[in-house]
């Protein structure tokens, strides 16, 4: 048999009974060795990859819809469906199924539809007389009625009722009887009309659809659905006056297609119908109108097609509505009118639908909704951000790509990201519908999991954070001057709430971006204010933001956070509860509970030194004991370390394989190379795992901070007091480090166990101190015949059945081929 191709969309069934879109191809009707059959094959246009290869069965139903669809089930629950472009490829595969089956290709169903098999004994056994209508007349009607509904039970009743109402054009037969009987306001014929064709719609063929839907048939279909049996008749719902008075066709721009005009009065019709007038089908009535929404659903996906091929109208649409003198009447009916288009483009499969969003975007639809956005009409500014959350849903790259590359030709006012920025603050709804939905755009736009790559992502987030950032928190700052929000309204509190959940969501995502801003900006305290709040929610959505920062567990940000004292707000915030069970009490207290659980140590320290006395008078939960209990093993461990120190220098004195302390060879500050004596063994007790993992986030911390070229830079103000404060630090601990050994050279640890290095020739510098929570230690020997040397050794000895294995290990991974240990061993920076 020849292999005769001819374009299609292959659509499927999903369970809620919606077609999918799976492809656009080429059909073809061909031997397949391997199913040793006949069967249809639909491989894509683009790229020939094989979407269906389907069995032509003989014993499954085939039904021809609308002389362009073939549908058909593949085991229980697949429904699939074929749309031909032409009628002519439609009719030759159709064919070519009913050769395979030995059917007449004049019949629309090859094969009776049995549900079970006690249905098909019974239906064998009744030897499937034909179903004779009665003649159309008033008085027969009831008899009609009786006869649609004793069909409705057998599938193969209903198929053959169908079959004998298309051939005998009983549909149309029927209207003209409607009419009489309004005419003299028959009721009991009325009632039973509505009967009749609510049998028909379950019925649930294309073919009797496409003789109700008819022009000149459908506004009488309607009307018999208004005489609805058991409503009053003052009671009965007019809905032919609401389709042909109250609805209006409005032509925003003449259609010069007759047949797609056509097609959107019908496919309107049709929507009311399933919509409105028809009755709330019943759980067993639901799937017998599947094909009334695939009738709907194939009218769209034309319409949507018929429109992106008429370039001439597309281009006028957008001429116009970019046009400064278009008034805003014809404005607002030009941006619902691309709005229903949009909702109708929702139909098309996916590359039929990429296809409709650029040719949309070619045609300028983003600089289109840049003046729509901005429009103070609530209609067209609500249909805009429809709109735009359609186009964002789809291909949020597009949207980023057009904005980014606004950055180069426009002011930071005009930018696409800045509008719907300032859109979201100046929404003048009291329930910030707008605002809500402009929000969730904002975060498909910077969420970095669907930006292509890298660099994109980099690029992209550069661009938001140097020119739309400001934007979006200046309403953050403006209220947060004081002590206390300083406009205490609904409405601003909601705002404020999205903008906070904003920031939550960049925190977590956008790593070294927002950590610069934050710092620069002071950011968190002023979130922090918001704590203050009348509104719960909004100090509940302050606390989030917090609870983001403390849960990345960086310590850059616990320095900030111990430095501004930004528990403070959180503290009071939970003593002013009060110890009320609520949602406020369970977030502070989840807070502490994850410094205590995860062991947060600079935090741990600080919340119990400083806040303490107050927190200890919480005896409702364990957290703050259990937190103190923290605080207190923590102390234990750094008093246990001097008496460790001293042994370790006393081990060093003579070790490095019998090379005395003095001839230990020059060392590199910073990353420079170390003497290979700088080994030491440790004790039994080894190093917790956890500080273990802040030895090595403290270098990640090192690297992430010096970010890619345009992240915004942390404050002067900010790094000149950070290096103030830890200058200040150094003096004091070295100071008291010298009336506790009496030495030139002696090693003190800060409270988190830090080690800080004191000599006569110099400290660190300020501008680059070492982490305050790296535990690595560092030994200064003066030589008699040479500047300082710097040793470097661990905490602790490991036990002497250990060393040998130990000490291969670190030869191995610390020395370099010059005998030098590795700079990356280093722990201090130059």
């Amino acid at each position: 048999m020849a292999d005769t191709r001819r374009r299609v969309k292959l659509y499927a069934l999903n369970a809620d009974r919606q077609w999918d879109d799976r492809g656009t191809g080429h059909v073809s009707s061909s031997y397949v060795e391997r199913l040793k059959a006949m069967s249809l094959l639909v491989r894509a246009e683009s790229d020939g990859s094989l979407l269906l290869e389907s069995k032509i069965q003989q014993d499954t139903a085939y039904q021809k819809q609308q002389e362009t669809l073939i549908v058909w089930s593949e085991g229980d629950n697949y429904d699939l469906a074929l749309s031909f472009q032409e009628k002519a490829g439609c009719d030759e595969i159709w064919e070519k199924i009913c050769q395979v089956q030995g059917k007449d290709p004049s019949v629309d169903i090859t094969q009776d539809v049995v549900e079970s098999e006690d249905e098909h004994l019974e239906e064998v056994g009744d030897g499937m007389p034909p179903v004779e209508l009665p003649p159309c007349e008033t008085q027969r009607l009831g008899e009609m009625a009786t006869l649609v509904q004793s069909c409705l039970p057998s599938p193969v009743r209903r198929d053959k009722l169908a079959t004998a109402l298309e051939e005998q054009d009983y549909i149309r037969r029927l209207l003209p009887v409607f009419r009489t009987c309004e005419d003299l306001d028959y009721r009991e014929g009325l009632y039973q009309l509505y009967d009749i064709f609510k049998g028909i719609f379950l019925l649930n063929k294309n073919a009797l659809f496409d003789a109700m839907f008819a022009e000149d048939a459908i506004l009488d279909v309607v009307g018999i659905l208004e005489y609805e049996p058991g409503c009053p008749a003052g009671q009965r719902r007019r809905h032919r006056d609401y389709l042909r008075q109250v609805s209006r066709f409005r032509e925003v721009i003449p259609l010069g297609n007759p047949e797609l005009l056509a097609k959107i009065h019908q496919t309107y019709r049709v929507q009311y119908i399933q919509d409105v007038v028809l009755p709330t089908p019943s759980v067993f009535e639901e799937n017998m109108l599947s094909t009334l929404s695939s009738f709907i659903f194939f009218n769209k996906a034309d319409i949507v097609s018929m429109l992106q091929e008429d370039e001439k109208f597309l281009s006028e649409l957008f001429a116009q509505l970019t046009d400064e003198a278009t008034d805003d009447d014809k404005r607002r009916d030009l941006v619902l009118f691309l709005k229903e288009f949009c909702t109708f483009s929702q139909t098309l499969q996916p590359q039929c639908r990429e296809s409709f969003f650029k040719t949309l975007s070619s045609l300028g639809i983003l600089q289109a909704l840049e003046i729509t956005l901005g429009m103070e009409d609530t209609v067209i500014k609500t249909a805009s951000i429809d709109i735009l959350s359609y186009l964002v849903d789809y291909s949020p790259s597009m949207v980023r790509e057009y904005a980014f590359q606004q950055s180069n030709v426009q002011d930071d006012d005009q930018l696409l990201i800045n509008i719907i920025i300032e859109q979201m603050i100046c929404d003048p709804d009291p329930d910030l519908g707008g605002a809500v939905q402009l929000s969730g755009i904002l975060r498909l736009l910077l969420d970095p999991e669907n930006m292509l790559s890298l660099d994109t992502k980099s690029e992209f987030l550069n661009f938001f954070y140097k020119h739309c950032m400001h934007v979006l928190i200046a309403p953050v700052l403006a209220n947060t001057t004081g002590d206390a929000p300083s406009k205490e309204t609904s409405q601003t509190a909601q705002l404020l709430s999205l903008i906070v959940e904003l920031l939550s969501f960049c925190v977590e995502h956008h790593s070294y971006h927002i950590k610069n801003y934050v710092l620069h900006k002071d950011l968190l305290r002023r979130v922090l204010v918001l704590m203050r709040s009348k509104f719960t929610f909004l100090v509940l959505c302050a606390l989030r933001f917090m609870r983001r920062i403390v849960g990345l567990k960086d310590e850059f940000y616990n320095r900030y956070i111990i430095n501004g004292n930004l528990f403070g707000p959180v503290v009071d915030a939970f003593r002013q509860n009060n110890g009320r069970y609520n949602l406020l009490d369970s977030a502070v207290l989840e807070l502490f509970e994850f410094i205590r659980v995860d062991d947060v140590k600079s935090l741990c320290l600080h919340v119990v030194e400083r806040y303490g006395k107050v927190l200890d008078k919480v005896d409702y939960v364990q957290t703050f004991k259990s937190l103190r209990l923290r605080y207190e093993q923590h102390q234990e461990r750094l008093r246990e370390r001097p008496s460790l120190e001293g042994s370790i220098l006393r081990g060093a004195g003579g070790g490095g394989g019998g090379m005395p302390g003095a001839a230990l060879g020059p060392a590199v500050v910073g990353g420079g190379a170390l003497g290979a004596a700088a080994r030491f063994r440790r004790d039994p007790r080894q190093l917790e795992e956890d500080e273990e993992m802040w030895f090595n986030e403290e270098e990640e911390e090192e690297e992430e901070l010096e970010g890619p070229p345009g992240a915004v830079a942390p404050a002067d103000s900010f790094s000149r007091r950070l290096d103030a404060e830890f200058d200040q630090l150094g003096k004091i601990l070295d100071k008291k480090a010298q009336e506790r050994e009496g030495k030139e050279n002696v090693r003190t640890l800060n409270r988190s166990g830090s080690p800080v290095l004191n000599n006569s020739a110099g400290r660190r510098s300020p501008s680059n101190p070492a982490g305050p929570l790296s535990p690595t230690t560092v030994v200064e020997v003066k030589s008699p015949t040479g500047p300082l040397q710097q040793r470097k050794g661990g905490l602790v000895d490991y036990p002497d059945e250990d060393s040998d294995e130990e000490e291969e290990e670190e030869d191995d991974g610390s020395m370099t081929a010059s005998g030098l240990p590795s700079p990356k061993r280093a722990r201090l920076s130059s």
